[in-house]
């Protein structure tokens, strides 16, 4: 009998809902009955492509035994942290201040209040390497509840008062200038993994925001430390099985330092994030192999995650059932690792030389480099720890077009991994940033057709009139949680980014709708950023995290937005709320630039900018179209880029009295409220657009 998860939107709390666990979603009913019953709280944080939240659900939330247990001395409450981000945060917090880390599934005890007295993450069914099973801490936690009360409200009020008390920086530095990106350069190479890219050991995760950060630095200040270290990393994770080398896309992590087998999970956020990076690799230095990864990556998102209503799913599972026993219990990494006798089979009728030379190509040993034999499909390391910047160096095209078809032919009659079908509006923006940027780059407008589609889904299922946005969506159906800061910044950032690629005003209007949300719901009076609404549920407190991490924080996301909002519209206000919000970076990257990526890539725009270019013509001018194409391929970090029709009244500020230039399509390039002469050549265009180096 389905329990009351049963009514949810959510792909993982539709999984629980056969759970003999008597679940309830989070909602004051839960909290009612705790009351009523005068029992504690168990409340569960997962999500649906979280490997350990399968492995705990099958162990112990399906156990009868377990259940009954549970049910008879506590209300259980399940979460999907992806939904609930603001639930998740608040007890994530305390998680890791009273255990030194976190992560999923998150376990948490409380009071009918919310007030959280025991914490842990995974817990196995039996006890092990000195963890109590999940049973012996229920019957700990109730012996707790029913024979120390007192001292359990005790912990429990203590907690809760430190949790609200805590408040980010209020005394904000300037922005960062030129010696603060430099000094987070420089601390940024000294974690710097040479050999192998990317920064710090095991677990090696895609730096994203950072990789951002180096990109744009080097545009504007030619540091070629900086390129450096974005090519390195970039080339041995597309050379790594955290790369898909069949079917693209990038999994979660890298559970080693060399990025060979990763955690298999599939993210939308990482692959928009890093479609996003390889674009702008290739738009920095050419490199032809990132042009392949970038609209691999892109190909991924479109045929993988695309829902029928034309948004990105949020995730593919990382288990999948074994080839071998399509009925047994799922296993991580199923679907992708290889014997050499399953590539000798799926290349069977090519001559040995070809399947000999694809085995050691792709790293595929009889040890395996996975388990038990397997291995995960890989390219070899560059020559020498370097990375080449030609056709003739991308080791993938040394892979026979056969050999690459027949494999994955032969994957995909594997059984496949689960999707989570939730549509997130924040990671929706950042697909629809990438994927409209790479069709611009590269010439493939289908790219940008599948970016406006989620927006347009966004626009009707997530977006309400007052400009309020719902942050999930189910199959076209709105879920329940309010959209959060992230939700607000990246969907504008997704906006803006359509608007610099088709030049329809309306994605610049719908920006600007959201920014106002922004600036009146979840701005406080000394400029500060939260990551709910002022309207939102309250919780024991109102979480607010400047740091970057799986993707851009609400916060820099905001400041970005913000940014580039300015530009497009000379309104000051835009820029002075991002300017000073941005003075978290200053206090955040001495310490940590790893986690302040994103903040700093932002800053990098402000120091640049604003540039703002505006290119006007008639529809369909091929001049247009190129000098719109050289606009859009620059890497200058602070360029606003507006497209339109000269004397049309309802352009936006960017195009406002620019004229054509002797009847020709023309291009204004204005910095920091100085104007350049208008052009009609491409390449002054692209020289007027270069940074200006030191």
């Amino acid at each position: 009998m389905a329990n009351r998860l049963a009514e949810e939107t959510s792909p993982y709390l539709l999984q629980h809902a056969d759970n003999p666990v008597d679940w309830w979603p989070w909602s004051p009913g839960a909290f009612e009955e705790a009351r009523r019953r005068d029992v504690p709280i168990l409340l569960s944080v997962g999500y649906a492509s979280c490997h350990w939240c399968h492995v705990m659900a099958r162990e112990s939330f399906a156990d009868p035994d377990v259940a009954a247990y549970l049910n008879d001395r506590f209300v259980a409450v399940k979460v999907d942290r992806e939904e609930r981000p603001d639930v998740d945060s608040v007890y994530m917090d305390a998680v890791q201040a009273a255990t030194g880390q976190g992560g999923w599934p998150m376990t948490v005890f409380m009071n009918a209040e919310g007030e959280p007295f025991y914490f842990g993450t995974y817990f196995p069914p039996e006890p092990r390497h000195g963890m109590p099973s999940f049973r012996q801490l229920l019957e700990g936690v109730h012996t707790a509840w029913s024979d120390r009360r007192e001292e359990v409200g005790n912990v429990a009020g203590r907690i809760a008062r430190d949790l609200a008390g805590r408040r980010g920086p209020r005394d904000f530095p300037e922005p960062p200038g030129p010696a603060e990106q430099a000094a987070a350069l420089l601390q940024l190479s000294r974690e710097f993994d040479a050999a192998r890219g990317g920064f710090g050991g095991a677990p090696k995760f895609p730096p994203s925001m950072v990789l951002e950060f180096l990109l744009r630095h080097h545009a504007r200040t030619g540091a070629d430390g900086a390129l450096e270290m974005a090519r390195r990393t970039c080339d041995a994770m597309a050379r790594g099985g955290i790369h898909d080398q069949l079917g693209g896309g990038f999994a979660r992590y890298s559970v080693d330092a060399e990025w060979t087998v990763p955690h298999f999970e599939k993210m939308l956020y990482d692959n928009a994030l890093l479609c996003r990076v390889y674009t702008h690799l290739w738009r920095a230095d050419g490199t032809s192999w990132a042009r392949r990864v970038a609209l691999d990556t892109a190909d991924f998102m479109i045929r993988e995650l695309r829902t029928p209503e034309g948004g990105f799913a949020s995730a593919l599972d990382a288990d999948s059932a074994d080839p071998a026993d399509p009925d047994g219990p799922h296993i991580e990494g199923a679907h992708y690792a290889w014997t050499p006798a399953e590539v000798r089979d799926a290349l069977a009728g090519l001559d040995e030389e070809t399947v000999t030379a694809a085995l050691d190509l792709l790293g595929v040993t009889r040890e395996g480099t996975f388990e038990e034999g397997r291995s995960v499909l890989r390219l070899p390391p560059a020559p020498g720890g370097g990375t080449g910047d030609g056709a003739e160096d991308d080791p993938a095209e040394a892979l026979p077009v056969e050999v690459r078809r027949r494999l994955l032919a032969a994957r995909d009659r594997r059984p496949r991994p689960a999707r989570d079908d939730k549509v997130v509006a924040a990671w929706n923006g950042l697909a629809i940033a990438a994927l409209a940027e790479a069709g611009a780059c590269f010439d493939r407008p289908d790219l940008v057709e599948a970016a406006e589609r989620a927006a347009d889904l966004l626009i009707g299922r997530h977006l309400d009139a007052e400009g309020r946005l719902t942050r999930t969506s189910l199959g076209g159906e709105p879920g329940r949680g309010a959209g959060v800061l992230e939700d607000y910044a990246d969907v504008a950032e997704g906006f803006h980014a359509l608007y610099a690629v088709t030049g329809e005003s309306a994605w610049l209007d719908l920006a600007g709708t959201l920014l106002e949300v922004v600036l009146t719901r979840f701005r406080d009076a000394d400029g500060s950023l939260y990551d709910t609404a002022d309207d939102a549920e309250r919780l024991i407190r109102r979480p607010q995290d400047p740091t970057d991490g799986a993707t851009p924080s609400g916060w820099t996301a905001a400041t970005g937005a913000l940014l580039t909002h300015a530009a497009h519209t000379g309104e000051p206000r835009y820029r002075e709320a991002a300017e000073r919000a941005l003075g978290i970076v200053t206090a955040l990257a001495p310490r940590a630039p790893r986690f302040a990526g994103w903040g700093l890539a932002v800053a990098e725009a402000a120091l640049d900018g604003p540039r703002e270019v505006a290119v006007v013509g008639p529809p369909g001018d091929p001049l247009r179209a190129e000098l719109h194409r050289v606009a859009l391929r620059s890497t200058a970090p602070g360029a606003a880029v507006a497209l339109g029709e000269p004397d049309d009244p309802g352009t936006t500020p960017l195009l406002r009295d620019r004229p054509l230039r002797e009847g020709r399509a023309t291009a204004y390039v204005c910095r920091n409220f100085v104007c350049s002469a208008p052009t009609t050549d491409p390449g002054e265009l692209a020289e007027r657009l270069r940074p200006d180096l030191p």
